[in-house]
């Protein structure tokens, strides 16, 4: 899966940021994970490669700010030459994920009118409260694709109310990583589970996160592709629907989008139902 990072660095706001893996990366890195900064990387949706073509092909996919939050407010002088980005690559599905849904309205560009068909926003919800205060929020702004994150899963919650309607495409769930991390309890997923079955809402349970509790037990784990590996085996993902995103070219010819590209150890991993596989890197031999 390809990432776009325009900056770097994030402000903890709430209980799902106290072990937040960017600032332990960068910790081991001798790094400040406060410290807020426009990456090189910036510009990378409309780079192009010698042969004057776009290095990110038409159809893929990108996961946005993914060491940062999008909608950080140290970002506001930034975002909307991002947003430019966005608009421009109307042919890349871009897929963003926040803390922060209550800045979202006050930052969206000024033709978003009710969303852009190639951005998707997802809004985390560790915990009930955050649930309770993010989700409402989200359900009221126009956006062609929402879809709810519980990471990490620190605590039962209940959402069922907030999935009738069919404005919630996607929830996907997971546990905490690195330093401290906290235990998800399986009961907690299961339940979630059920909630989006009885909504036809699509579900991804992509990883048990480091400590995990099974039937009363707890599992360390700190591998995480065993932690994604066991998520699978868990049966627990669920496809409702299939999520379609228009996506069109420059001269608003429509554009399919890539079908995935899976290698062979991608078969057991709980993200492969929404990840949109290998970027051949290399990095797996």
């Amino acid at each position: 899966m390809q990432m776009w990072s325009p900056w770097h660095g994030c402000k903890k706001i709430s209980e799902g940021c106290e072990n937040c893996y960017m600032y332990y990366l960068d910790k081991i890195r001798d790094r400040d994970g406060s410290v807020i900064y426009k990456t090189q990387n910036f510009y990378f949706p409309i780079s192009r490669n010698r042969r004057g073509d776009y290095v990110v092909p038409s159809g893929a996919t990108l996961s946005v700010c993914m060491s940062s939050d999008f909608f950080l407010e140290e970002a506001d002088e930034w975002r909307s030459e991002a947003w430019e980005m966005m608009r421009q690559r109307s042919d890349v599905k871009f897929f963003i994920i926040t803390k922060r849904v209550h800045r979202i309205k006050d930052t969206l560009p000024a033709d978003w009118g009710d969303g852009y068909e190639n951005v998707e926003i997802n809004i985390t919800c560790e915990n009930q409260k955050r649930a309770d205060e993010r989700l409402p929020i989200l359900l009221d702004l126009p956006m062609k694709h929402k879809g709810v994150a519980v990471s990490p899963f620190l605590s039962e919650i209940n959402i069922d109310k907030y999935l009738k309607g069919g404005q919630i495409e996607l929830v996907s769930c997971g546990g905490e990583n690195y330093d401290g991390a906290r235990p998800c309890d399986y009961e907690w997923v299961k339940s979630l589970q059920k909630q989006c079955i009885e909504n036809g809402v699509n579900f991804c349970f992509f990883e048990t996160g480091t400590n995990f509790i099974k039937d009363g037990r707890l599992y360390h784990m700190p591998s995480k592709p065993l932690q994604s590996k066991m998520a699978h085996k868990s049966g627990m993902n669920y496809e409702a629907r299939k999520r379609e995103f228009k996506l069109f070219d420059s001269m608003g010819n429509p554009v399919p989008q890539i079908k995935p590209r899976f290698r062979k150890n991608c078969d057991t991993c709980a993200n492969k139902m929404i990840c949109s596989g290998c970027s051949d890197c290399g990095k797996c031999g």
